[in-house]
This record gives structure tokens, sequence and C-alpha cells, in this order.
């Protein structure tokens, strides 16, 4: 089993408190298998296992509670009990109509620690919002990290596998595939369970096939600046008409069920985050693979894409920055600081060097600088700092 060290270290703090523990990400991407570490440490630091409710709202067993939430809420009233705290770890929670109301009640009215996960991005909003304003924390587990697939392999950094992990993602299942078939096959059958339950079934889409072909668009180009009239035209060379907010609210579902995630950019002349021109990024790589419906720049979207996911697994707020000579790849930051990231496939001749590292050219303040590539041999310029690809997957700091 593969210890989810990344985002375990920023739970542990929050163990004991009152705050919600939201744990949001892709379906299949380890939300069950963590809070089953969570529960694991906490039953090693000497919690009773009656202290540790755990319900799986996938399962069968939960089925009476997803369609009447009060037999949910009676049914964790029996188990709480009024001798001190209970911890209580609730799977894929929002298959549970009205689920907002009881774990408001339960936080309420008991000694409890709440950790619940789901699929959807949106579990922040609306309801949940509204009665837990202020009283939760939000988490985002992605798919292995190349660090997590070394560990699943017991294997030390190498580029062969690097190149293995590039092709086919960091899904724990896809991972555990015997051979490339066995890979392919469950990536097919993930793709199609993510397709169908998360997006089809949940907003009642009938229109499938247009969905699926806008969102391997929008999949194949990660890393690009794709627009709505992009995708119309695209549909329309294929004799499809589709209306532009029929095509946002399809990116927006995608977002949802962080199949992508939506990038914002932040104009760094005018200190805001803009609305439009945002960048859109697969929450795998096995699914740019899976979907790849170009040839020219492979290597460069994959790369972004790679370094992209990385940040994420960080933990980092990430933004694509704009400057009034062109983009930063990434503004990260976290607790610790600030950063900008480029983020290079090769830099072969001095006139590509020169673009990348140029980048930086119109930022004027002291936060650090770093073009990330597969160089063989890196060597910084000017104050930017140059990092080989496997140096930062293994765990190079960037704040």
């Amino acid at each position: 089993m593969v210890i989810r060290e990344r985002i375990l270290k920023r739970l542990r703090r929050y163990y004991e408190s009152e705050m919600i523990k939201v744990i949001i990400g892709p379906r299949r991407c380890g939300k069950s298998v963590l809070l089953g570490q969570i529960a694991d440490e906490l039953a090693a630091a000497g919690v009773a296992e009656d202290r540790l409710i755990r319900i799986n709202f996938e399962s069968g067993q939960s089925r009476d509670y997803i369609l009447e939430p009060d037999s949910f809420y009676d049914h964790i009233a029996s188990l709480m009990g009024t001798d001190g705290k209970r911890y209580l770890f609730c799977d894929e929670i929002q298959m549970m109509e009205g689920f907002e109301t009881v774990i408001n009640a339960v936080r309420v009215d008991f000694d409890v620690s709440i950790f619940i996960t789901g699929s959807n991005s949106k579990m922040l909003s609306g309801e949940l919002a509204t009665h837990l304003g202020g009283r939760t924390l939000q988490f985002r587990l992605t798919p292995f990290s190349f660090g997590e697939y070394l560990a699943l392999h017991d294997a030390s950094p190498s580029t062969e596998l690097l190149q293995e992990y590039i092709q086919w993602g960091g899904f724990p299942m896809v991972c555990k595939g015997d051979d490339d078939e066995d890979k392919l096959f469950v990536l097919q059958n993930l793709k199609d369970s993510i397709f169908l339950r998360d997006i089809l079934l949940r907003n009642r889409i009938a229109a499938s096939e247009i969905l699926e072909r806008i969102l391997s668009f929008v999949v194949g180009n990660s890393s690009l600046t794709v627009s709505v009239n992009t995708i119309r035209k695209e549909l329309q060379k294929t004799g499809v008409t589709i209306s532009r907010d029929t095509i946002y609210r399809y990116l927006d579902l995608y977002d949802q069920a962080m199949i992508v995630d939506r990038v914002k950019r932040y104009d760094l002349r005018g200190k805001q985050v803009l609305s439009t021109q945002e960048k859109f990024y697969a929450c795998d790589l096995s699914l740019v693979r899976l979907y790849k419906n170009r040839v020219k720049d492979e290597m460069n979207v994959m790369t972004e894409t790679l370094v992209y996911l990385e940040l994420v697994s960080r933990g980092y707020r990430i933004y694509v920055g704009k400057t009034y000579k062109g983009e930063i790849d990434f503004i990260i930051e976290n607790e610790g600081g600030k950063a900008y990231v480029q983020a290079a496939y090769l830099m072969p001749t001095a006139e590509v060097r020169d673009r990348e590292f140029g980048a930086f050219s119109t930022i004027k303040d002291a936060y650090p600088k770093y073009v990330i590539s597969f160089d063989p041999i890196c060597s910084d310029h000017e104050g930017v700092r140059h990092i080989g690809m496997l140096e930062f997957l293994t765990g190079y700091p960037l704040t």
C-alpha cells in the first residue's frame, strides 16, 4: 500500500479539529484508501475501533441512508455515545440527498471529528456552503504522483520509469495492471465509469456522443488555451451545431467531475485574476494519451501537464501568469511563499533557452523563478534556476 504522505501531512494537524475535513478528487484516485489510512493512524495513536465510524455510500449497506437521510442521522446518533470524541468517515457522501443538513446536525450535536470525501469539486458550494460556511477545510487528492508511483513499485527514479508513468499516469488501479493490455483495459473502463456515472447519469444528459467529443478535444489539448469558439468550430467541421451556453455547461461538468482542471490567468501588471482565456489540464496523463487527437507538440503538452499535476499534488494554489509580453506557465502559492515556473520539454537551441528563461524578464520581484525540463544537463541563467524533471518530480522544493 502506498501511504499518501503529502496529503496526510496536511491533514494531520486537523485530526482533532471540529472543522469538517472535505477530501475531493476524481473517481478512483484513492480517496477510500486515504480515509482508511487516516483511521489507521488514529488507531495506532490509541483510538479504540468503536470510536472510528466508517460509512461508504457506494456500498449496498448504505442504500437506505441515500434515500432517507434521517435514517443516517439516527444510525450515527446510535454510535456516538457520551464518553468522548468519535471520528466519522463518510466516503462519496454526495450520493446522499441532503447530506449537508445531516452532516451539520451531526457536527452540532456530538463531539465528533468528521471526514468526508466526494468526486465533485462543487461539494463546498450551494447548500454545503450555506449550512457549513466557515466550518470546512478542503483537501485535493490526485492520482499517484511520480514519487508515489515509485513507492508502489518499490523502485528508484529512472528515465525508463518516468516514461512509463507518462504513458500510464497515476490512477492506482491502472498502475497495478499486470501488463500494457491489462492497464489499457482498466483505464478505458475507468474512463467510461467517470464519464457515465459522474457526468451523464448525475446530470441527466442525453447527448452523450457530443459531450464526449468535447471532452476528447479538451483533454487531448491539455495545457493549451481552449476557447468555446474553437470547440464550436471543431464540431462544425463534422456538421454538429451547438450553442455556446451548452459548451460552457459541459466544460463546467468536466471541471466538477475533476476530469479536467480549469486554471485561471493572473494579470501580473494589473494584479488581478482574469475571467477569460482559462487553460484546461487533464487530471491524469493517462487520459491525455487516451484522448490525444494531435501529434504536433505532443511532448510539450505532456510536459506541461506533468508539471501541473505534480504542483497540484503538492497542494499549491496555481494560476497561469499573464505578462504584457506573454505568459508564465505557472504562478504557485502556498503557506511557504510564492514562485514562478516554466515547463519545457527540451531546450536544444539558444533560441529555445532564450524564450523559456526570457519569459521572466518583465518580472521584477524577488520570488524564486524556475525552468523545469527534460534536458540531461541543467544550467541556471540570470537568477533563474534550471531543474531537471527527475529531480523536480522526486521532491525538489520550490517554496
